[in-house]
């Protein structure tokens, strides 16, 4: 199992990192146009329309994994699907940018839990991306979508401690953690996690 994680990184690597690097081009557009004044006080709104997008994708890359490869036990699927979607989003989403934010001191207007603080944005969607899933398993579209929105929900969720002050080491670190945030969490939720609970022998032979 541990060859199949160091695998599956290995294969998503590249595209994590050019997800990555779409957000470092979002944060350099708004700070050569004056922008990011005028957008931090609007990140968390923005923040809680990406993160339940990534929510509803993680939840139905995941749950497909595990239909594709597993049982197809309906209380299985939704139990995987759910934590694999809520738990590690909010890691991606919410804890590592926030850990980078501390690491920068920046002014962190909170760590954004969101079942917690929006539970009626996040738990619904979730349940959708595992029905989604579950009677329509399809993974690898969804998976790039996961990213990239993984990324812009990342990224905003800094925004929100930016202020308007940005200079050339905030943005390396800012490519760092958003390469990070995205790169395990979302790796691990869409394929690892869910093929823990599938027997060896059905595990797909190539990365996904």
């Amino acid at each position: 199992m541990l060859r199949r994680i160091a695998n599956e990184l290995k294969s998503h690597a590249p595209f994590t990192a050019l997800g990555a690097a779409t957000g470092i081009i979002t944060m350099l557009i708004l700070v050569f146009t004056n922008a990011l004044p005028q957008v931090s006080p609007i990140s968390y709104t923005v923040f809680y329309i990406l993160h339940p997008a990534h929510i509803v994708l993680s939840a139905l890359v995941t749950t497909a994994m595990y239909k594709k490869y597993g049982n197809g036990r309906i209380w299985a699927a939704i139990l995987i699907g759910y934590l694999g979607s809520i738990g590690i989003a909010t890691l991606s989403d919410s804890i590592i940018p926030y850990l980078g934010e501390t690491l920068l001191g920046l002014e962190n207007k909170g760590i954004h839990i969101g079942f917690i603080e929006e539970p009626l944005l996040t738990n619904p969607v979730a349940f959708l991306g595992i029905a989604i899933g579950y009677w329509k398993p399809t993974t690898r579209f969804p998976h790039a979508g996961h990213v990239l929105l993984s990324t812009w929900a990342s990224l905003f969720h800094i925004i929100m401690a930016l202020g308007g002050t940005v200079n050339w080491v905030i943005l390396l670190t800012i490519f760092l953690f958003l390469f990070l945030a995205v790169w395990l969490p979302c790796c691990t939720s869409d394929i690892v996690f869910p093929l823990l609970f599938v027997r060896k022998k059905k595990l797909p032979t190539q990365p996904t």
